[in-house]
């Protein structure tokens, strides 16, 4: 990406040039990066929290924070975000959209699409990281390790 955006600062100001089909090929792989990267980012505890009660909580208290975050927050969202994203993906893929500025990509439905893949990643994540949550209510201190 920061190869792309140095070419296409290179391109305009340089060669007094641009290209509309480079200039959205960054917002397209920011947008797979961050669609297809949200479950990886699950599985290594990297998003945000608000750890002012998690960094102090014991083992069996975090399993339980972690276990109703993804229960009622994570899981919910994940599920309606498909279901509200599935009608949005299906129409752009019954036309085949393509970019509306002259020049641009073709393929905006895969583009879309990952839409539907990281819910159904994050989902799939999610349920994971509630099955490890439940291993360490139960006390079962090596498939809570396996985190």
């Amino acid at each position: 990406m920061v190869v792309v955006t140095g070419w296409i600062v290179v391109q305009r100001y340089w060669f007094d040039s641009g290209s509309i089909a480079v200039q959205e090929s960054v917002l397209y792989l920011h947008a797979v990066v961050i669609m297809l990267g949200a479950a990886y980012t699950l599985r290594h505890d990297g998003h945000v929290r608000v750890d002012i009660f998690y960094q102090r909580a014991g083992r069996r208290a975090k399993a339980l924070i972690d276990l109703a975050g993804t229960l009622l927050l994570l899981l919910p969202m994940t599920v309606f975000i498909g279901w509200i994203s599935y009608d949005y993906v299906a129409a752009s893929w019954s036309i085949h959209e393509s970019s509306h500025d002259a020049g641009g990509l073709p393929g905006v439905y895969l583009l879309k699409s990952t839409i539907l893949a990281m819910a159904a990643l994050v989902s799939l994540q999610g349920i994971a990281h509630a099955l490890r949550a439940i291993a360490a209510l139960r006390g079962s201190p090596a498939k809570a390790a396996a985190k």
